[in-house]
């Protein structure tokens, strides 16, 4: 009993340094003052080319993808379908709604997310969190995400996600968007 209790100790430790200076540490006004400035009116407009990968919860790359993403601003309201190929084959599409107010506040809506996505444009980077229902044959489970966008100073933008389960870091995306090069349609 005692030794679980030591395990048990032991990863509470290593969870709680985590959130305190990984990851999930990271706020907006880390970035208040880099540059150039993220508005996502301006960045996620029109169409993108994205491509990444995405690690499992050892850090070893479990798939891979390439997305089209389109996006329309009408003032502070945004729409954005995303349509990605994994390396298996298989095909995901997602619509999001965003909206941003003056103070750089996001809300974000997509018919798989539970509930409302929150986030903050601030300096350089774009943070959001949100709850995300897995499709059955991804094993249909909700896993809080939080991404974060930073700008490049060429204009692409470089994505990190993560992905949790109870606290658990079970999966990380990283990728980079920009805008889509003539010569880069992928197939629907």
């Amino acid at each position: 009993m005692t030794l679980a209790f030591i395990i048990l100790g032991t990863l509470a430790v290593v969870l709680g340094i985590q959130y305190k200076t990984g990851f999930l540490a990271q706020k907006p006004s880390n970035y208040a003052t880099t540059t150039p400035a993220f508005d996502i009116r301006e960045q996620l407009n029109g169409d993108m080319l994205c491509e990444g990968i995405i690690y499992g919860p050892f850090g070893r790359v479990t798939s891979r993808f390439v997305a089209q993403i389109h996006a329309e601003w009408q003032g502070n309201t945004g729409r954005m379908t995303e349509d990605f190929r994994y390396d298996s084959g298989n095909i995901q599409h997602r619509e999001w709604t965003l909206r941003v107010d003056d103070a750089g506040r996001i809300k974000a809506e997509a018919p798989d997310l539970l509930g409302t996505g929150q986030g903050t444009q601030l300096g350089s980077t774009v943070m959001l969190n949100y709850t995300i229902q897995l499709t059955k044959d991804a094993g249909g489970h909700a896993l809080q995400v939080t991404d974060w966008m930073y700008l490049m100073e060429n204009g692409s933008i470089m994505n990190r996600s993560q992905f949790r389960k109870f606290g658990i870091k079970v999966a990380e995306l990283v990728a980079t968007m920009r805008p889509m090069p003539t010569d880069a349609r992928v197939a629907k």
